[in-house]
């Protein structure tokens, strides 16, 4: 189950995931840019492609979709932990970074999500959860960005629509 939203953000509900999916049920995820300490690297990873959605794309967000009551804050700490290993204590490490409605489309059916980004500054270890993390890198800002000109590599579309807020 996770929670279902309404299109002004709102949390109204849960449903199974896969017919938030399959009906196109607005929902909400949130996800954790982990730059390095000096600011200066972005950690970009490669999904697995048995993921449900969006298999085998690239992204620069660790996150998932928020469960019933929980707040995006406490699925970012939850999902950066699962996804790359990184444990932390609190929400207080995290910072704000970008909050956007994406209103889309994925495999030929509705894909309505709102997604919360956070920041976080980190130079420790990162371990793949393997069922959904395939490879993982560190670009800078330009690599990456010189990478998402080309409209045609893969890259997870939701985040596509935000990711200039989140680079500097």
């Amino acid at each position: 189950m996770i929670a279902v939203y309404d299109a002004a953000g709102q949390a109204v509900g849960a449903a199974d995931r896969a017919a938030v999916y399959r009906d196109g049920l607005w929902h909400a995820s949130a996800g954790v840019l982990v730059r390095s300490g000096d600011g200066e690297r972005i950690y970009v990873h490669r999904r697995t492609d048995t993921k449900m959605v969006f298999a085998g794309l690239h992204d620069c967000l660790a996150g998932g979709v928020i469960d019933p009551g929980e707040s995006p804050e406490e699925t970012a700490v939850r999902e950066v932990a699962e996804e790359l290993g990184i444990t932390l204590t609190s929400a207080d490490a995290l910072r704000p970074a970008a909050k956007v409605a994406w209103d889309g489309e994925w495999q030929g059916r509705p894909m309505r999500c709102h997604l919360f980004a956070f920041e976080l500054r980190y130079d420790g270890p990162i371990r793949h959860q393997v069922e959904e993390i395939a490879d993982g890198w560190w670009w800078t800002d330009a690599e990456l960005r010189a990478h998402l000109a080309d409209p045609d590599w893969p890259f997870v579309p939701d985040t596509r629509v935000l990711v200039g807020d989140l680079l500097t």
